[in-house]
């Protein structure tokens, strides 16, 4: 039997943050099989680029459209905006979210010696920018389906992929927010995988490992030297594979839980991190 993924052809797929180095690496896959992508991004810009290349080297429909996923009605207007121009909406893949310089602790831990300064532990948090990495990563992921997915269940068919993190299966130090929110992403996944599966709608998420990304530069290459941070150098040691991800390491997968091909699979999140999460350390 040969796998072709010819049942995706000239379906209509969302992208949400389609403006960054996973979302382009996710676009180019969906293209490759002819599928119809809309990337949706907040900088009108970001997504107008992605979308440009991907139509110039695929020869496909991929139109850029700026929304934000934490404004419903910016939503709204976006897929008002798609349903008149492509039609109904078949595959949604919410891959908008990130971390933040604010939302990290400087501390991995709290050292008995920090006792009389906690500013740089848990303590010293700014919830501003816990709130906004929390709801960027998980209200990001809840509002766009809560609209796109209208389409979906009328047609009692699609497919929703959640992009969730290996923070979500080991919380990692100094990021709570993200790892919180990661982890709340793939109990949602599960939760809407039991509620749509008698109208026909699957969802299934992916985890990537670690790949480098604007959101996490800062925390694993040292900006000065261009070399791994500690940071850096811990996730390549406990990485059996011995190296960061690609972003073309996703595509594969993506297009597995879209197709037929996993159309008894719901609920699940598959991790695509070179074994970082089955290996122990020893």
């Amino acid at each position: 039997m040969a796998f072709k993924f010819d049942e995706l052809k000239g379906k209509t797929c969302i992208i949400t943050g389609g403006g960054g180095v996973i979302g382009k690496a996710l676009a180019s896959a969906l293209a490759s099989v002819k599928c119809k992508v809309i990337i949706l991004d907040l900088f009108k810009e970001a997504a107008d680029k992605v979308a440009g290349e991907i139509s110039s080297e695929y020869k496909v429909k991929c139109e850029g459209i700026a929304a934000n996923v934490l404004d419903r009605l910016s939503l709204v207007k976006a897929k008002e905006e798609i349903n008149a121009k492509y039609g109904k909406i078949d595959f949604l893949i919410n891959a908008a979210g990130g971390n933040h310089p604010t939302a990290t602790t400087k501390k991995e831990c709290i050292d008995p010696d920090d006792l009389d300064n906690l500013e740089d532990t848990f303590f010293g948090l700014n919830l501003d920018g816990f709130r906004h990495v929390f709801d960027l990563n998980f209200m990001g992921t809840l509002l766009p389906t809560l609209v796109f997915a209208q389409d979906m269940v009328k047609a009692k068919e699609g497919v929703i992929v959640n992009i969730s993190s290996m923070n979500s299966f080991r919380p990692l130090t100094k990021i709570p927010a993200y790892s919180a929110a990661k982890a709340s992403i793939n109990n949602f996944t599960e939760w809407l995988a039991v509620h749509f599966a008698k109208v026909g709608i699957r969802v299934n998420g992916i985890a990537p490992g670690f790949f480098i990304t604007k959101q996490n530069k800062f925390l694993l290459i040292d900006q000065k030297t261009g070399g791994f941070t500690e940071r850096g150098n811990k996730v390549i040691t406990n990485t059996p594979m011995g190296k960061f991800g690609d972003p073309e390491d996703l595509q594969g997968t993506a297009l597995y839980l879209l197709s037929d091909l996993s159309k008894f699979i719901t609920g699940v999140t598959i991790p695509v991190d070179g074994g970082f999460n089955a290996y122990s350390g020893v």
